[in-house]
Protein backbone atom coordinates (compact mmCIF):
# COMPACT_ATOMS: atom_id res chain seq x y z
CA UNK A 1 0.00 0.00 0.00
CA UNK A 2 1.12 3.23 -1.18
CA UNK A 3 1.58 5.99 1.71
CA UNK A 4 1.81 10.03 1.31
CA UNK A 5 3.27 12.05 3.27
CA UNK A 6 0.89 15.27 4.48
CA UNK A 7 1.91 18.71 5.14
CA UNK A 8 3.79 18.61 8.56
CA UNK A 9 2.79 20.57 11.68
CA UNK A 10 4.66 21.89 14.30
CA UNK A 11 5.11 21.14 18.21
CA UNK A 12 5.62 23.33 21.09
CA UNK A 13 9.28 22.99 20.32
CA UNK A 14 9.46 23.57 17.03
CA UNK A 15 9.61 19.98 15.67
CA UNK A 16 7.98 18.40 13.29
CA UNK A 17 4.82 17.22 13.22
CA UNK A 18 4.85 13.88 10.76
CA UNK A 19 1.39 12.38 9.32
CA UNK A 20 0.70 9.96 6.05
CA UNK A 21 -2.36 9.63 4.01
CA UNK A 22 -3.15 6.52 1.63
CA UNK A 23 -2.82 7.54 -1.66
CA UNK A 24 -6.21 6.23 -2.62
CA UNK A 25 -8.32 9.17 -1.89
CA UNK A 26 -11.46 8.66 0.40
CA UNK A 27 -14.20 10.24 1.81
CA UNK A 28 -13.54 9.18 5.29
CA UNK A 29 -10.60 7.66 6.88
CA UNK A 30 -9.49 5.15 9.50
CA UNK A 31 -6.76 7.05 11.63
CA UNK A 32 -4.00 5.38 13.04
CA UNK A 33 -2.25 7.19 15.85
CA UNK A 34 0.02 7.06 18.45
CA UNK A 35 2.18 8.98 21.01
CA UNK A 36 -0.13 10.79 22.61
CA UNK A 37 1.57 10.48 25.77
CA UNK A 38 5.22 11.01 25.42
CA UNK A 39 6.31 7.81 27.74
CA UNK A 40 4.13 5.45 26.03
CA UNK A 41 6.50 3.93 23.98
CA UNK A 42 4.46 0.61 23.71
CA UNK A 43 1.67 1.86 21.60
CA UNK A 44 4.71 3.83 19.57
CA UNK A 45 6.25 1.01 18.40
CA UNK A 46 3.14 -1.44 18.20
CA UNK A 47 2.08 1.44 15.61
CA UNK A 48 5.38 1.63 13.86
CA UNK A 49 5.49 -2.27 13.09
CA UNK A 50 1.18 -1.75 11.84
CA UNK A 51 2.92 0.80 9.64
CA UNK A 52 5.56 -1.04 8.26
CA UNK A 53 2.87 -4.34 7.54
CA UNK A 54 0.45 -1.85 5.60
CA UNK A 55 2.92 -0.09 3.35
CA UNK A 56 5.09 -3.21 3.02
CA UNK A 57 3.02 -6.03 2.44
CA UNK A 58 -0.90 -4.86 1.74
CA UNK A 59 -1.62 -4.14 -1.29
CA UNK A 60 -5.48 -3.34 -0.72
CA UNK A 61 -7.33 -2.76 3.02
CA UNK A 62 -11.66 -1.97 2.95
CA UNK A 63 -10.39 2.14 4.10
CA UNK A 64 -7.98 4.43 3.07
CA UNK A 65 -6.01 5.49 6.61
CA UNK A 66 -4.26 8.07 8.23
CA UNK A 67 -1.06 7.10 10.19
CA UNK A 68 0.30 9.62 12.95
CA UNK A 69 2.93 7.37 14.06
CA UNK A 70 4.00 10.26 16.97
CA UNK A 71 1.71 13.37 17.89
CA UNK A 72 3.57 14.24 21.50
CA UNK A 73 7.17 14.27 19.52
CA UNK A 74 8.72 16.77 22.37
CA UNK A 75 6.84 14.61 24.98
CA UNK A 76 8.47 11.33 23.12
CA UNK A 77 11.37 13.00 23.05
CA UNK A 78 11.35 14.23 27.00
CA UNK A 79 9.78 10.59 27.72
CA UNK A 80 7.19 13.12 29.55
CA UNK A 81 3.34 12.28 29.59
CA UNK A 82 2.64 16.16 28.82
CA UNK A 83 3.92 18.22 26.06
CA UNK A 84 6.39 21.11 26.45
CA UNK A 85 3.65 23.31 27.60
CA UNK A 86 2.94 20.86 30.23
CA UNK A 87 -0.51 19.79 29.29
CA UNK A 88 -1.80 16.73 28.74
CA UNK A 89 -3.00 16.59 25.01
CA UNK A 90 -5.57 13.53 25.79
CA UNK A 91 -7.45 16.20 28.16
CA UNK A 92 -7.34 19.37 25.52
CA UNK A 93 -9.97 18.29 23.13
CA UNK A 94 -12.84 20.70 23.13
CA UNK A 95 -15.62 18.52 24.15
CA UNK A 96 -19.12 18.98 25.84
CA UNK A 97 -17.45 18.26 29.22
CA UNK A 98 -13.72 19.79 29.14
CA UNK A 99 -12.70 21.41 32.33
CA UNK A 100 -9.79 23.62 33.34
CA UNK A 101 -10.14 21.62 36.82
CA UNK A 102 -7.63 19.04 37.02
CA UNK A 103 -7.27 16.10 39.50
CA UNK A 104 -2.98 15.73 39.20
CA UNK A 105 -0.82 17.51 37.32
CA UNK A 106 -0.05 15.00 34.90
CA UNK A 107 -3.61 15.56 33.65
CA UNK A 108 -3.32 19.51 33.13
CA UNK A 109 -6.02 20.28 30.09
CA UNK A 110 -4.22 23.45 29.58
CA UNK A 111 -5.17 27.03 29.71
CA UNK A 112 -8.35 26.46 26.69
CA UNK A 113 -9.36 23.74 24.66
CA UNK A 114 -7.38 23.18 21.45
CA UNK A 115 -4.74 25.50 23.31
CA UNK A 116 -1.72 23.19 22.10
CA UNK A 117 -0.26 23.06 18.60
CA UNK A 118 -0.31 19.45 18.26
CA UNK A 119 -3.89 18.88 18.82
CA UNK A 120 -4.61 22.31 16.47
CA UNK A 121 -2.50 19.94 13.89
CA UNK A 122 -4.56 16.75 14.58
CA UNK A 123 -7.82 19.00 14.27
CA UNK A 124 -7.14 20.13 10.78
CA UNK A 125 -6.46 17.26 9.74
CA UNK A 126 -9.93 15.86 10.84
CA UNK A 127 -11.40 18.20 8.80
CA UNK A 128 -9.40 17.97 5.34
CA UNK A 129 -9.16 13.86 5.85
CA UNK A 130 -12.80 13.34 8.02
CA UNK A 131 -12.25 9.95 10.13
CA UNK A 132 -14.97 7.18 10.13
CA UNK A 133 -12.86 5.45 13.15
CA UNK A 134 -9.84 6.42 15.24
CA UNK A 135 -7.49 3.77 17.02
CA UNK A 136 -5.15 5.49 19.33
CA UNK A 137 -2.57 3.48 20.72
CA UNK A 138 -1.55 3.96 24.70
CA UNK A 139 0.05 1.93 27.50
CA UNK A 140 -1.17 1.87 30.96
CA UNK A 141 -2.46 -1.62 31.65
CA UNK A 142 -3.89 -3.98 28.31
CA UNK A 143 -7.26 -2.99 27.67
CA UNK A 144 -9.34 -2.21 24.81
CA UNK A 145 -11.61 1.20 25.58
CA UNK A 146 -14.58 2.26 22.76
CA UNK A 147 -16.49 5.50 22.56
CA UNK A 148 -19.35 5.67 20.03
CA UNK A 149 -20.01 2.79 17.99
CA UNK A 150 -17.10 0.55 17.45
CA UNK A 151 -17.89 -1.95 20.68
CA UNK A 152 -17.81 -5.35 18.03
CA UNK A 153 -14.58 -3.91 17.04
CA UNK A 154 -12.98 -3.61 20.31
CA UNK A 155 -14.81 -7.32 20.95
CA UNK A 156 -13.03 -8.34 17.67
CA UNK A 157 -9.41 -7.47 18.80
CA UNK A 158 -10.28 -9.05 22.12
CA UNK A 159 -11.29 -12.50 20.63
CA UNK A 160 -7.32 -12.49 19.49
CA UNK A 161 -5.63 -10.99 23.01
CA UNK A 162 -8.30 -11.64 25.81
CA UNK A 163 -7.94 -7.73 26.57
CA UNK A 164 -10.80 -6.68 28.80
CA UNK A 165 -13.28 -4.78 26.58
CA UNK A 166 -14.98 -1.63 28.84
CA UNK A 167 -16.89 1.97 27.68
CA UNK A 168 -16.50 4.47 30.18
CA UNK A 169 -13.94 3.43 32.77
CA UNK A 170 -15.16 3.27 36.21
CA UNK A 171 -13.10 5.97 38.90
CA UNK A 172 -11.32 7.18 35.56
CA UNK A 173 -13.12 10.29 33.91
CA UNK A 174 -11.44 12.15 30.95
CA UNK A 175 -12.95 15.23 29.82
CA UNK A 176 -11.63 16.96 26.93
CA UNK A 177 -10.14 13.32 25.71
CA UNK A 178 -9.98 12.33 22.21
CA UNK A 179 -12.08 9.21 23.13
CA UNK A 180 -15.02 12.36 23.64
CA UNK A 181 -14.05 14.33 20.74
CA UNK A 182 -14.51 12.10 18.47
CA UNK A 183 -17.79 10.63 18.26
CA UNK A 184 -18.91 14.22 19.38
CA UNK A 185 -17.52 16.52 16.31
CA UNK A 186 -16.96 14.30 14.06
CA UNK A 187 -19.69 11.47 14.74
CA UNK A 188 -16.17 9.25 14.40
CA UNK A 189 -16.08 6.12 17.27
CA UNK A 190 -12.70 6.14 18.94
CA UNK A 191 -10.83 2.55 20.15
CA UNK A 192 -8.44 3.70 22.12
CA UNK A 193 -5.64 0.49 22.56
CA UNK A 194 -3.97 0.16 26.00
CA UNK A 195 -0.87 -1.55 25.57
CA UNK A 196 0.98 -3.47 28.81
CA UNK A 197 4.23 -1.48 29.85
CA UNK A 198 7.10 -2.99 29.43
CA UNK A 199 9.04 -4.30 32.43
CA UNK A 200 11.83 -7.18 33.38
CA UNK A 201 8.92 -9.66 32.41
CA UNK A 202 7.96 -7.67 29.14
CA UNK A 203 9.49 -6.58 26.18
CA UNK A 204 8.25 -4.07 22.89
CA UNK A 205 8.59 -7.62 20.97
CA UNK A 206 6.39 -9.34 23.20
CA UNK A 207 4.02 -6.71 22.82
CA UNK A 208 3.96 -6.86 19.15
CA UNK A 209 4.08 -10.85 19.02
CA UNK A 210 0.57 -10.78 21.84
CA UNK A 211 -1.43 -8.25 19.44
CA UNK A 212 0.24 -8.58 15.72
CA UNK A 213 -2.60 -10.90 14.46
CA UNK A 214 -5.44 -8.94 16.27
CA UNK A 215 -4.25 -5.51 14.76
CA UNK A 216 -3.70 -7.14 11.08
CA UNK A 217 -6.73 -8.92 11.00
CA UNK A 218 -8.88 -5.46 12.02
CA UNK A 219 -6.98 -3.59 9.56
CA UNK A 220 -7.98 -5.89 6.69
CA UNK A 221 -11.61 -6.39 8.20
CA UNK A 222 -15.11 -5.00 7.63
CA UNK A 223 -15.01 -3.04 11.19
CA UNK A 224 -12.44 -0.07 9.67
CA UNK A 225 -14.92 -0.43 6.67
CA UNK A 226 -16.51 3.40 5.75
CA UNK A 227 -19.71 3.31 6.89
CA UNK A 228 -22.46 2.75 3.91
CA UNK A 229 -24.38 5.59 2.91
Amino acid sequence: MNFLKIKSGTSVEGDELKAFRSEKKAPTYTYLMAGTHGDEVEGVYLLQQLYKWLKNDVEEAPCSFVVLPILNVDGYRASTRVNAHGVDLNRNYPTECWTSEVREAKYFPGAAPLSEPENVFLDKLFQKFPPHLIVSFHSWKPFINFNGDCEEAANFISKFNSYEVMGDIEGHPTPGSLGEYGPQKYNSPVLTFECPVISDEITLKDIWNENETAFKELLLSEYVSPPSK
